[in-house]
């Protein structure tokens, strides 16, 4: 079952479950405290409370008669960083200074988990997200994103772009926040597909495309078998001496990284599908370099 916040064409919100080409909207009116995504999600049975919000004479609407909305309430997103080989080397690559603390972390237990954006800084399907003006080769990374509630329990799955500077980054790691974290730094959705059946993490897909005037300039995709670490152990570690009352995302890593000499521009479309839960497109926007 998946699940989506979604804004109706009289600009009413509403959660809804996502059918192939339809939705259904969720009555939020028959339990009281239960006004959100999250206070589905965050409840102890999620597909079931959905099934009982879901009236049987609630009428399908089309996709394109609503807008869907990043899947995000008040809930803060982490990430993890080199957890595919790919991710390694590459930022083995960008950082002379810092290439043996990637390759350690890489073999080391505890995982890298860094803040990754609040709400306001989260891009819906659909929405831009942003390149930093001050950086000159920035990347998507396209990331299995983890739905987590607030007692650390993985309730549900989404897709998420952790937008990335690599410049920054690579002149010093210590320059991780400011590569990672600023405004539309992040996308998010556009669905959750709900964590009530085992995932097949070798055959869950992941496909980026990157287009610019229309014309495909990169893709490229990996599996969820290539990631080094389990998707509990991250949790663990992200909950360890850490509370989280509003539960979280966490996005687990990106095993997909373009060429060196690819850097996206003003005007490009980014689209990150996932097998099992859909498809997130992003125009991408940049302001003007600032002067030196």
């Amino acid at each position: 079952m998946k699940l989506a916040k979604i804004r109706m064409s009289d600009g009413t919100p509403a959660v809804a479950v996502v059918h192939a080409d339809t939705i259904q909207t969720l009555d939020l009116t028959q339990i009281d405290g239960c006004h959100s995504l999250s206070d589905i999600l965050h409840t102890n049975d999620p597909p079931g409370l959905a099934r009982f919000l879901l009236r049987p004479d609630t009428k399908p609407i089309p996709h394109s008669d609503v807008e869907f909305l990043a899947p995000i309430d008040q809930q803060e997103v982490w990430a993890a960083g080199v957890t595919y080989k790919r991710s390694q080397v590459a930022r083995m690559e960008e950082s002379e200074s810092g290439a043996s603390h990637y390759d350690k972390v890489y073999e080391a237990d505890r995982p890298e988990l860094f803040m990754k954006a609040t709400p306001s800084r989260v891009s819906g399907p659909d929405e831009p997200v942003r390149v930093r003006q001050d950086s000159f080769w920035s990347v998507p990374e396209p990331e299995f994103t983890l739905a987590i509630n607030p007692q650390g329990k993985i309730v549900g799955y989404t897709i998420g772009n952790d937008m990335s500077a690599r410049d920054i980054e690579g002149e010093n790691p210590l320059y991780l926040p400011q590569a990672k974290v600023y405004r539309q730094c992040a996308g998010l959705g556009p669905y959750v597909l709900l964590a009530d059946e085992p995932l097949d993490l070798p055959t869950t897909e992941i496909e980026l495309l990157i287009q610019r005037d229309g014309a495909a300039v990169f893709n490229g995709s990996t599996n969820l078998g290539q990631l080094n670490r389990s998707l509990e152990d991250l949790v663990n570690w992200l909950y360890l001496e850490s509370e989280f009352p509003e539960g979280t995302f966490l996005m687990t890593g990106t095993g997909i990284v373009p060429d060196d000499e690819f850097t996206l521009e003003d005007g490009d479309s980014v689209s990150i599908t996932i097998a099992g839960i859909g498809t997130l497109s992003n125009p991408v926007t940049k302001d003007p370099a600032p002067a030196v």
